[in-house]
C-alpha cells in the first residue's frame, strides 16, 4: 500500500487468476458493491470466493478466535513501549522465492486491514483494478482473514462509535448538558494484541467527540470513577471565567474518586478544540484521558462533505491514531468530486509529520483559529502537542493512498507497517462509502 493505484487503463497482473475462479467467486449478479460489502462483513457470512487449496489457519498468522478484553492490569514499561510494532504471529508461513519474513509479515498487515470487505473492490474499482489487488494481497491463497472482519472493525473505535451512538446533551433551559464518567478501561491497539490496562471517558479512548455551536452555553459533568484524583481542561478554550480551566491547584481542587465536577462555560470561540486530564498529566493523557471537542462557528465558510476526527498519542500503547494502530485504524473514506476535512489533534508528547500519498491537503485553520488567505497546500503536515490542525482534502480520482507519520520509525519496522499508518480510500461514488460504512458497523 506504499504506491498508489494508478488510474490508467489497468490490463490484469495475472490472468491466471481468473482461470482459478478468482473474479466470478467475487462477482454477485446484480448486487453490486452494497450486496457484496455487506454479505462481506455480516458475522457468520462467509465471502463467496473460491481460489484453490484452502491454508492452515496457523500457518497464516490468524488468530483462531478474537481476542476478548481481559481484565485491567497495572500497565508496564514494556506495553508502554510500541507493542503494535511486534505484533507476532502463529508460526511462520512459507516464503515465496525472493521474498523475506518481513514481506510476509508486511503482507498479513494489510491482509488483516482490508479484511473481508477485499470482495467489495471489484464492485469498486473494477475486474482489471481488483485483479491487481487481488494478486498484490495473494488472494488465490485464501488467506484466512478472507473470513474476517478488518482488524479496524473488531476493536471499538471514536471514528464509528461518534457514528453510531454520537454523545448528544440534555437541555438545562437553554444550557447544553453533557455527562460524562471517568473511567479505568482495557485496551485493545489492535485486534490481535492483548489489552492493556488504560483510561478512558465514557468507557473510551479518545472519549466521545463533544459537539456544540459557537455561542452555546456548556455544561460538561465528569464522574470520577478511578482510584485516583484527576481534572478536565478544555484545551484551547477562551474562558470567561477562568475557574472552569481545568487545571488542580490553580483553578480548582482535584476531583477525588467518586466524586462528580461540573465545568459551565460559554463557547466562545469555535473550531478544532480537544478536552483532557490536566492532572498527573503525562501519565493520565498517555493513558487515554483525551477526546475531541468541536465548537462548530456560526458562520463556517470551509464546506466539507465528511470529516475525520484524528487523534494521535505516542505513550500507552506506542504510535497510535484515535487510540489504535495499524492495521486497526479506521480509513478515511470519500467518494469522488467530495471534500473530505481532517481534524488533526495531537494529544502525544512528539511531533508527527502527516504524509498524505496521491492528494495535497488545503490546510485551513490552525488551533481553531480560520487561515483564510493564508490557509496553505503540502502533502505532509507537521503537528506539534497540543496543535490542531484542520485539513480539507478535495478527491478526484479514485484509489488506495497511503497517510501516515514520516517519521519512519513510527509507522514501518521489520514486521511491516504499523503505528502511525492509514489510508485515504477514495471511491468512485457515494453509494459505495455508504454501503462500507454499513458493512464494517454491522
Amino acid at each position: 500500500m506504499d504506491e498508489p493505484l494508478q488510474q490508467v487503463p489497468l490490463q490484469p497482473a495475472h490472468s491466471a487468476l481468473s482461470r482459478r475462479g478468482f473474479l466470478r467467486g467475487a462477482a454477485i449478479a446484480g448486487g453490486g458493491l452494497i450486496a457484496t460489502g455487506i454479505a462481506a462483513c455480516t458475522p457468520g457470512t462467509a465471502a463467496n470466493w473460491t481460489f484453490g487449496p484452502t491454508v492452515n489457519p496457523a500457518a497464516s498468522g490468524a488468530p483462531a478466535a478474537p481476542i476478548s478484553p481481559a481484565p485491567s492490569a497495572a500497565p508496564s514499561a514494556a506495553a508502554s513501549a510500541a507493542p503494535s510494532a511486534a505484533a507476532s504471529t502463529s508460526p511462520a508461513p512459507s516464503v515465496p522465492a525472493g521474498w523475506t519474513i518481513h514481506d510476509v509479515n508486511a503482507r498479513d498487515k494489510v491482509r488483516r486491514y482490508v479484511g473481508n470487505l477485499a470482495p467489495a473492490l471489484k464492485g469498486i474499482y473494477g475486474d482489471a483494478a481488483f485483479a491487481k489487488l487481488a494478486d498484490i494481497l495473494g488472494a488465490a491463497d485464501n488467506y484466512p482473514q478472507l473470513q474476517a472482519k478488518p482488524a479496524f472493525a473488531q476493536v471499538p473505535q471514536l471514528v464509528l462509535n461518534d457514528i453510531l451512538n454520537p454523545l448528544t446533551p440534555t437541555l438545562d433551559g437553554s444550557i447544553k448538558v453533557f455527562n460524562l464518567t471517568i473511567d479505568e478501561i482495557s485496551q485493545q491497539i489492535d485486534e490481535l494484541l492483548p489489552p492493556l490496562a488504560a483510561l478512558g471517558y465514557n468507557g473510551h479512548w479518545p472519549g466521545p467527540t463533544i459537539r456544540v455551536n459557537q455561542g452555546d452555553r456548556v455544561r460538561a459533568v465528569f464522574k470520577n470513577n478511578l482510584k485516583e484524583t484527576t481534572g478536565v481542561h478544555f484545551h484551547g478554550v477562551e474562558f470567561d471565567d477562568f475557574f472552569q480551566d481545568g487545571v488542580p491547584f490553580v483553578t480548582q481542587r482535584p476531583i477525588v474518586p467518586g466524586e462528580t465536577y461540573t465545568y459551565e462555560f460559554t463557547a466562545r470561540n469555535a473550531g478544532s478544540l480537544m478536552y483532557h486530564s490536566h492532572h498527573n498529566a503525562t501519565d493520565q493523557v498517555g493513558r487515554g484521558l483525551l477526546g475531541a471537542f468541536i465548537v462548530e462557528p456560526t458562520a463556517n465558510p470551509v464546506k466539507a462533505d465528511r470529516e475525520y476526527v484524528w487523534i494521535s498519542n505516542d505513550s500507552l500503547g506506542g504510535f497510535t491514531i484515535n487510540g489504535h494502530g495499524f492495521p486497526a485504524t479506521v480509513p478515511v473514506l470519500a467518494a469522488v468530486g467530495e471534500s473530505v476535512l481532517v481534524r488533526f489533534m495531537n494529544e502525544g508528547t512528539m511531533m508527527h509529520p502527516w504524509h498524505l500519498h496521491g492528494y495535497t491537503m488545503k490546510i485551513v485553520a490552525r488551533d481553531g483559529h480560520p487561515l483564510g488567505s493564508a490557509a496553505f497546500e503540502c502533502d505532509t503536515l507537521g503537528v506539534n502537542p497540543g496543535e490542531r490542525f484542520d485539513a480539507l482534502i478535495k478527491v478526484d480520482r479514485p484509489g488506495l493512498w497511503a497517510f501516515h507519520c514520516h517519521i519512519l520509525p513510527h509507522a514501518e519496522g521489520a514486521d511491516g507497517m504499523f503505528g502511525m499508518v492509514n489510508t485515504l480510500i477514495v471511491v468512485p461514488e457515494k453509494a459505495h462509502v455508504d454501503a462500507i460504512v454499513k458493512a464494517i458497523t454491522a
